[in-house]
């Protein structure tokens, strides 16, 4: 088979899996890599205070939301032992995976205590969100917070623009935001082969559960200047050599003409309110 049958093929299994075995694939790590917040929570936090740092922010005291945490309490707990004064973990798909969650005792036993055999956050240093952060926003806004910070998740939402417009309100005045974004098909190996499809057929037979927006760089930052106009984008990836390999491919509405923009594959979204 061609590069193209095998893409198709193996994005059709995985629009089609149900999505109880994606989740069981994901927490395992099989198959489907985990983001950094998973995989390496302490680096992921790491990740974040240099961030602040470079803008002369501390996040010791800082009350953060980290939006779309996984179901794991380790990048919360994480960003406690760097300062934070408290987290709240909210992720509208992803309920709390049990068994890591257990590995993080006795280690972090100053954040998380056991409750009838579980391991649950303790309230005056974790709190887990659930819902739709659309409705969840206005709660969160009568005690504004002082930053969010997110990994992996802004290249799976569909309502890229209302999600922003509710982060954002959550915000007090000169609260940070901060999001890593991977722009690439996340069937690694062909990083802009999700491009080369139509909207129809992408979102029939190719797009996976997890749900893969398409945004490029130009989609982001008009989203952003709207939102949050006191922002920076940092290019963290791009890839011209591989762009070039399929841009007589790529569909028209992700072109923009200027290649080094459209060969991005990862970037950091900074901003403050």
């Amino acid at each position: 088979m061609d590069i193209n049958t095998i893409y198709i093929v193996l994005r059709s299994i995985r629009k089609f899996q149900p999505e109880k075995i994606t989740r069981t694939l994901l927490r395992r790590g099989v198959l489907i890599k985990p983001g950094l917040e998973t995989s390496e929570p302490h680096q992921a936090a790491l990740r974040y205070r240099d961030a602040l740092l470079e803008k002369g922010i501390q996040m010791r005291g800082k009350h953060i939301l980290v939006f779309g945490y996984g179901g794991r309490f380790a990048i919360g707990v994480e960003l406690l032992r760097l300062g934070a004064a408290h987290v709240t973990l909210t992720d509208l798909f992803a309920p709390p995976d049990e068994r890591r969650n257990d590995d993080l005792l006795p280690e972090f036993s100053d954040y998380l205590e056991v409750v009838n055999g579980k391991v649950h956050p303790k309230e005056q240093y974790l709190t887990l969100l659930y819902g739709d952060i659309r409705q969840t926003a206005k709660v969160l806004a009568q005690h504004p917070l002082d930053g969010v910070v997110s990994s992996s998740v802004y290249e799976h939402l569909d309502d890229v623009d209302g999600i922003t417009r509710a982060l954002q309100s959550t915000l007090k005045p000169g609260g940070f935001f901060i999001a890593h974004i991977d722009l690439r098909d996340h069937y690694f190996k062909y990083p802009f082969e999700m491009l080369c499809y139509s909207d129809a057929t992408w979102k029939k037979w190719l797009n996976p559960t997890s749900n893969l927006n398409r945004y490029r760089l130009r989609d982001y930052r008009k989203v952003f200047a709207a939102n949050l106009p006191d922002y920076e984008v940092d290019v963290l990836e791009r890839d011209l050599a591989r762009f070039n390999q399929v841009r007589a491919r790529i569909r028209p509405e992700f072109i923009s003409g200027i290649d080094e923009d459209d060969a991005v594959m990862q970037i950091r979204v900074m901003a403050i309110k």
